[in-house]
């Protein structure tokens, strides 16, 4: 079996997605926890940094004590000439640069009038990023705030954060490739067992799966190999018995047409002298002539079933008027007075002979079975032609509807007719050669309705039950 590229469905995109969740989850907590952490530990260390460089800065301040206003100039002068940004506070701030003059919040204003080393950050939109570390000049009350640059700090932190979020989405892209693939390969499997189940139920028997490897798929499709073959070697072996099961009834059919025939000249002979017989010799005599008419019918019916296996019968299609035909019926078997024809004008293009074998089989069970008024119809209904034959008989229990129309089967076993048991075998045939379909339904105590639906043009060739594989036939239907 070749092997064709599995559909794209619903479960592999489940497992995709599934997949991609998991890493890109996955990935994603991991990148923002190392972020946070690098984050947090530069800006730790440059917080550190910055306040061991205040604690010395605040030990050269006191150099210049006491502030007055030359030693103040001097002070800021001397610590930006070193690179150093500072802002001293002697009761108003003065600093260095003023480009890198920070509002000193109130917090880190009371923490350095506390006699401790305090930090402030500016917000994380501003421009440049600023930390002020300041104190107060030993000796004095004076403060002396440092500010430090971290605009570097922040571009690398921002580097990183690309990094990581590119990361990111390369681990989920592969991520999603990789999930594509596994569940692709993991549902390969299934995609094959799924189109051999389906080529099994269209009739390709000798279909089987590959089996590779020892896991759990290898074990399904072995275990799938062994149904088929054993289905395979059944439905042949059903085929065979089905084959010699027609091959027996049309052997029958054809060596009884001689003696039966012999048979009906006699009966037909004995029939014209009845009247000369005795009354007990011409009950017998009239017994015989029945039993010989039927058994005349009964090997006609196995010819024509045998013909209609064997694909035999040819099919002439012509204009028909279906109102006419089915009175014709009727009138021809003395049915008048039971049935009552219901029928629109109608086009309809079909073989007469075989429409009219239908119909008559058809209106025969319902006159057989059936009680009250029998009414036989036909009417148009778009594409296709509706014909329907309806009783009020007692109808049929629902458990014998799907094989009422199996060669020779009866709902009352022991009822025995006149019939002999093929008719709605016979008649569903013909439906099928004609291109149409006969379907039935009942309800016990209400009656019976059997439906016949024909193409109202030319009917497409019937399809042979053999070109759908090694299946059999199914078995046509008999009288009920």
């Amino acid at each position: 079996m070749a092997r064709d590229a599995v559909a794209p469905g619903r479960l592999r995109r489940r497992l995709m997605i599934a997949f991609v969740l998991v890493a890109g989850v996955s990935a994603g907590v991991l990148a923002s926890g190392s972020y946070l952490l690098l984050r947090q530990a530069r800006l730790d260390g440059s917080l550190h940094q910055a306040a061991a460089d205040a604690r010395y800065q605040l030990v050269l301040a006191g150099q210049f004590l006491p502030l007055t206003d030359q030693r103040r100039a001097d002070l800021l002068t001397s610590f930006e000439s070193s690179g150093r940004h500072v802002v001293l506070v002697t009761g108003e701030a003065q600093p260095s640069n003023p480009a890198y003059a920070p509002t000193l919040g109130g917090q880190l204003r009371a923490t350095v009038a506390a006699g401790q080393l305090g930090y402030e950050r500016s917000a994380p939109d501003a421009r440049p990023r600023l930390l002020v570390v300041g104190g107060r000049i030993p000796g004095s009350t004076a403060e002396l705030y440092v500010v430090t640059v971290e605009d570097a700090v922040v571009a690398d932190l921002d580097q990183l954060r690309t990094a990581l979020l590119a990361g990111w989405v390369l681990v989920v892209l592969l991520a999603a490739g990789v999930g594509h693939g596994l569940a692709r390969r993991t549902l390969e499997p299934v995609g094959r067992a799924s189109r051999a189940a389906r080529a099994i139920t269209e009739g390709l028997l000798a279909t089987r799966l590959p089996v590779r490897g020892r896991d759990e798929f290898s074990a399904w499709a072995a275990s799938f190999n062994e149904m088929a073959e054993a289905l395979e070697s059944k439905i042949e072996a059903l085929s065979r018995a089905q084959a010699r099961e027609r091959r027996f009834t049309a052997d029958v059919a054809h060596e009884l047409r001689t003696p039966v025939t012999a048979l009906v000249a006699a009966a037909s002979l004995l029939r014209d002298h009845l009247d000369q017989l005795p009354g007990d010799a011409r009950r017998a005599a009239e017994l015989l002539v029945t039993d010989v008419v039927r058994l005349r019918r009964l090997v006609e019916d196995l010819m024509e079933i045998s013909r209609l296996d064997a694909g035999q019968e040819p099919v002439a299609i012509r204009p028909v008027d279906p109102p006419a035909l089915l009175d014709a019926i009727v009138a021809a078997r003395g049915w008048r007075d039971r049935v009552t024809v219901d029928a629109e004008p109608v086009e309809l293009r079909t073989d007469p002979r075989r429409l009219e074998r239908v119909l008559a089989n058809l209106i025969a069970n319902a006159v057989e079975h059936g009680d009250g008024d029998i009414r036989a119809a036909v009417r148009p209904a778009g594409p296709m032609v509706v014909f329907e034959v309806t009783d009020r008989g007692p109808g049929i229990p629902a458990e014998h509807l799907p094989r009422l129309f199996d060669r020779f089967y009866k709902v009352d076993p022991a009822r025995s007719g006149r019939g002999s048991g093929l008719g709605l075998a016979i008649a569903r045939e013909n439906a099928r050669l004609l291109g149409g379909r006969l379907s039935v339904h009942s309800e016990p105590g209400r009656g019976t309705r059997f439906r016949l639906e024909l193409p109202a043009t030319d009917p497409a060739p019937p399809r042979d039950p053999a070109d759908a594989g090694t299946r059999p036939a199914p078995q046509p239907g008999g009288a009920r």
